[in-house]
């Protein structure tokens, strides 16, 4: 039986909707029977005692925000009566934490097939990298992405094409009556097995990524620096195995800059880089070079092919996007238990989106054992949103239409719910952006919440796979690392199939409890880190790449 009403954390006066109750409906919780007197939808809250303006609300067991106007037992909340507020935190505010790590002894001798690199990591994919260094080169990088996609089997599928072909033929025939009555067309199935993958000429090559940026000219020495950093991580990243580097020749960024921080961030680093700038010749002359260089990398890199490795290879962010109010309640706690077997293997995860850390940032400092790894966190809190509001904005202002219109009314709520993905483990370290991910168990990175900016953050601190959780069905990817959809209701899996890879949407159901729906994920990431099927991103070539522009992104 699905329950109807769920109170999170026993402090709380707000209580959850787990579907829609009708107005003048009465439900029982425990020993507390609540009118609502309004009706409440399904993933909004209600309170469970009159509130006064200027009264606290508290959801996971923090403060979310005060009321602005009364509010009445029963009542729903809303963004007309409750205004964003959160905790004060630091230090000197800890609390004692405990933590018992979960058994994992299940998971201790299972292994996955991944692309062992000469640095000691594993990839879950074999790339080749093709990366402009300033956006002058981004024509370029097109070029070569058309014609070795192409003619080595990476290219999407031609259906929208083939439908633009046949409506083309139909209105050369005059049959536009025809084209009015026709209905949508049916959609192929898209094959997620690696069996029924087209044959290409490079078997072990999971494909050639062709990133293309505004950056890197231009704009400031600070920015250049950053994209450099960030690019050297995409490199370094253990699905990446080399790449080609196209530059002008006169921007900021320079190759032997890049270089550079590729060894800074990984001494060990064995990886092929291709260098070739434009000004040196001309553009066909580059070209042709690069494609034939390239080619011939890919004949070395195809030699190398999967073999096992332990799961504390597996290097996981943890991301969510297009939340709603189940996110809290489903999806996120079921990827932060997962974040907690990985941890307890000795794997890594990273959590990012520190605008999504408002409110619960006193919970993860209470985490952080190291007092300067503490300090470094509530500096980047601190100065991130000191950017936001120097600009007019604000944490506060972070909830998206969508996240309000499915019951993330304040910044605090929809965070509290967020910082779920980073499950109960103390933190293991701090990064600031493009830093590299190298402590085991739970590491924190500031990233934005903008969905495509912090999986590509994440990729560039060298996470190999990434989950991303989602009430509303976001269409992110990204070009080197597989990023897993996962539905926080069963709803939403129903209507996008072509884009949730995973449904978490049995916690709400009450069919899985929070840890078993998030094993079962682990157990389908096994075969996805080992190449036996593809994420729906990967199916759909969503190869999203969006550098932060270091200032204010929400």
């Amino acid at each position: 039986m699905i329950t109807s009403i769920l109170k999170i954390h026993p402090a709380d006066n707000v209580i959850v909707a787990l579907k829609d109750l009708p107005a003048q409906a009465s439900v029982t919780l425990g020993t507390e029977t609540y009118l609502l007197p309004n009706g409440v939808g399904a993933k909004h809250k209600f309170v469970t005692e009159d509130r006064q303006p200027g009264d606290p609300v508290t959801m996971y067991g923090v403060t979310v925000g005060r009321a602005t106007q009364p509010i009445r037992r029963g009542e729903v909340i809303t963004t007309f009566n409750l205004k964003h507020q959160s905790d004060a935190y630091g230090i000197g505010n800890r609390h004692p934490y405990t933590y018992l790590a979960p058994d994992v002894s299940h998971w201790q001798e299972r292994t996955f097939m991944g692309y062992h690199r000469a640095d000691g990591r594993v990839g879950t994919r074999n790339y080749w990298l093709v990366i402009p260094l300033v956006f002058c080169e981004n024509r370029n990088v097109l070029t070569l992405k058309e014609a070795f996609e192409r003619e080595l089997g990476y290219a999407q599928s031609d259906q929208y094409r083939d439908q633009v072909r046949e409506l083309l033929h139909l209105y050369q025939h005059g049959q536009m009556d025809v084209i009015k009555k026709m209905q949508p067309f049916v959609a192929r199935e898209q094959m997620a097995v690696a069996d029924e993958k087209p044959k290409r000429p490079f078997a072990n090559v999971d494909g050639i990524k062709f990133l293309t940026h505004e950056m890197g000219c231009g704009g400031t020495r600070q920015d250049s620096a950053a994209l450099c950093s960030l690019l050297a991580g995409y490199i370094n990243n253990p699905n990446v195995a080399g790449a080609t580097v196209l530059s002008l020749g006169c921007q900021h960024l320079q190759a032997d800059m890049l270089e550079k921080e590729v060894k800074r961030q990984n001494p060990h680093s064995q990886k092929t880089i291709l260098v070739y700038e434009q000004q040196a010749g001309t553009e066909y002359e580059l070209l042709t070079q690069a494609i034939k260089e390239t080619f011939l990398e890919l004949i070395e890199i195809n030699k190398i092919e999967r073999q096992p490795a332990p799961l504390s290879q597996l290097c996981v962010g943890l991301k969510c996007g297009g939340s709603d109010g189940f996110s809290g309640l489903s999806a996120n706690p079921a990827i932060g238990h997962l974040s907690d077997v990985i941890g307890a293997l000795g794997g890594r995860t990273v959590l990012a989106e520190f605008p999504e850390l408002c409110g619960a940032e006193q919970n993860m400092i209470d985490r952080i054992t190291d007092d300067a790894k503490a300090e470094k966190f509530i500096n980047l809190m601190e100065t991130y949103a000191a950017q936001a509001e120097a600009a007019g904005s604000g944490f506060d202002m972070n909830p998206s239409p969508g996240n309000i219109k499915d019951g993330l009314i304040t910044d605090a709520i929809k965070s509290a719910g967020a910082a779920k993905k980073g499950g109960l483990a103390f933190v293991a370290d701090v990064l600031d952006y493009a830093e590299p991910i190298r402590q085991p168990g739970l590491n924190l990175l500031c990233t934005p919440g903008n969905d495509v900016e912090a999986t590509t953050g994440m990729a560039g601190s060298g996470a190999n796979l990434i989950l991303f959780t989602t009430g509303l069905g976001t269409p992110t990817g990204n070009p080197i690392c597989p990023v897993v959809k996962i539905s926080t209701n069963t709803v939403l899996q129903r209507r996008m199939p072509d884009v949730i890879d995973f449904d978490s949407g049995p916690i709400i159901d009450g069919a899985q409890t929070v840890e078993q729906n998030g094993e079962a994920l682990l157990d389908w990431l096994i075969g996805l880190a080992s190449g036996t099927y593809l994420t729906k991103a990967e199916q759909l070539g969503q190869d999203d790449f969006i550098p932060w522009k270091r200032g204010v992104s929400l």
